[in-house]
């Protein structure tokens, strides 16, 4: 991500017998890392052994005496070192080198000629994994020892008899309470891990992102509130993990709730929790988000599709940090930091009657908006170099070419679904294109004569895009190659969507 540095002198070992290529990649990482170079084998394994070891290191496969996969192996049957993310360098990119690079434990591959966006985006994606891996065993490791503590604690407060009966009972509470929160955040945890190795680097150069990145970085440190705002596919979420990778939670994870993927009535639970028997189905008690996200940031995704009745409940919580769990009398303090995201005009939802105005000033304290992809043409290059690497290594392709015709078809479409409408019409033209040659799928329509994209309401833009993207899929809505799967959309938000936008199949 260009201009931002998630480390605090995050250590990178650079393992190359070329120096042209340590000091290119040294040059390159320098002023966001603290950079270690080897030029071979022997000493690599010393300087990744050593106290503090290096976060992260780059191999590369073909040197002299030990190559990169015997470093590699080495490496992963050290306890002190096997937690070290690798990712090989490699001028080859066949399919059965990185099958063998992966069984020994790499965790990805850069191909050479070295692309600087790609390195520094798979650089700060790796770390980012590494960092959420060993929160959770440390934060494990830590909840267990203070709930060890607290038993502890009981035992003795017990003997004291009537004297410490209050005591016991406080200690008791608290073992529950740290049961619930190491059970909720394992669990929550234990499922991002798998979600983030779908993490992406927001990408581009463009003056638009350059500022708002800019203002990433203005806000980040700070516990304001921020309000993400932008149309559908534009990369909102990765805007609030930037926000939450450069905040003081950032050893925290960053909990999420999607307000338009659950129906009304489970909304309210998912956010606040409920106690056993709170309604029919509800047969053990569950923490709710705001509950797991205590001390971290939520990011409240979706926000203007939260039903009315609730957002009173989340104005309160924003106001003073206190809830009860549905079928609670009992009110949970909690430390939250909000994040927020929409891709509706909340002003008019307000005018409309369907969002409360003092809700929409609670929110937007520091409103951000991620501009849609058709105000940042300029980074569509490095975009589809990003995506197509990605998609043509997860299908086992190599797509080596690029035609021109290609880039230009897509720099003049307009993109109403924006980003995630690129990867989805890449991923198409990826597994149409038999050779090392990008084909591109389909016909990208261009906007009718006398339209202007940049006359449409958001509301206008969304609405044609979904209706098209129905019509492709013959109304599907949910399940394979449907509606949903294409936008990126739960099978419920996209009905819910549809609803408020009036789009019905004719």
């Amino acid at each position: 991500m260009d201009g931002l540095d998630f480390t605090e002198k995050v250590t990178i070992l650079v393992v190359d017998d070329t120096p042209e290529n340590l000091a290119l990649i040294y040059n390159l990482l320098k002023d966001n890392f603290k950079v270690k170079v080897a030029n071979g084998g022997e000493k690599a394994l010393k300087i990744a052994a050593s106290d503090p070891p290096p976060h992260l290191i780059l191999l590369d496969i073909m040197m002299p005496g030990m190559d990169g996969y015997e470093v590699c192996r080495r490496l992963k049957s050290d306890p002190k070192t096997m937690n070290i993310p690798v990712i090989f360098l490699t001028a080859r990119s066949e399919a059965e080198e990185e099958k063998k690079g992966l069984e020994l434990g790499a965790v990805d591959y850069i191909t050479k000629p070295i692309s600087p966006s790609i390195v520094m985006a798979r650089v700060k994606n790796h770390l980012a994994l590494k960092a959420m891996a060993d929160f959770l065993r440390d934060q494990n490791t830590f909840l267990e020892l203070e709930v060890a503590r607290r038993t502890a604690e009981l035992v003795v407060a017990k003997e004291e008899a009537e004297k410490g009966k209050q005591k016991a009972e406080t200690a008791l509470s608290e073992i529950q309470k740290l049961k619930d929160q190491l059970e909720a955040e394992r669990a929550y945890l234990q499922e991002e891990i798998k979600l983030e190795y779908n993490h992406e680097t927001i990408i581009g150069q463009s003056d638009g992102l350059k500022y708002v990145l800019y203002k990433v970085e203005q806000i980040a440190g700070s516990e304001t509130t921020v309000l993400v705002l932008g149309e559908t596919g534009t990369g909102k979420e990765l805007l609030a993990r930037a926000i939450h990778g450069l905040s003081l939670r950032k050893n925290r994870a960053l909990v999420k709730v999607n307000c338009a993927a659950l129906p009304s009535n489970l909304i309210e639970s998912e956010l606040f929790g409920h106690e056993k028997g709170a309604f029919t189905g509800s047969h053990t008690r569950r923490l709710g988000r705001f509950e797991v996200a205590n001390g971290a940031t939520l990011f409240l995704d979706e926000i203007g599709e939260l039903p009315l009745e609730l957002q009173s409940k989340l104005l309160r919580v924003l106001q003073d940090g206190e809830f009860e769990r549905l079928g609670s009398s009992h009110t949970i303090k909690v430390n939250v930091r909000i994040i927020a995201a929409t891709n509706r005009n909340l002003e008019e939802e307000v005018r409309k009657g369907r969002f409360r105005e003092d809700l929409m000033y609670r929110l937007n304290v520091f409103p951000i908006t991620m501009p849609s992809l058709r105000n940042r043409m300029d980074d569509i290059p490095l975009l589809v170099d990003f995506y197509v690497k990605k998609i043509s290594k997860r299908m086992g392709k190599t797509i080596e070419i690029i035609p021109a015709s290609v880039m230009n078809t897509l720099q003049n479409y307009h993109w109403p679904g924006n980003v995630r409408e690129l990867e989805n019409v890449l991923e198409r033209a990826v597994i149409n294109s038999p050779g090392p040659k990008l084909r591109l799928a389909d016909e990208l329509k261009k906007p009718s004569k006398g339209l202007s994209i940049s006359s449409k309401t958001l509301e206008a833009v969304e609405r044609d895009y979904i209706a098209q993207t129905l019509e492709q899929t013959h109304w599907k809505v949910g399940g394979k190659n449907s509606a949903a799967e294409i936008l990126g959309l739960d099978r419920s938000t996209l009905r819910a969507r549809m609803r408020k936008l009036d789009i019905r199949k004719p």
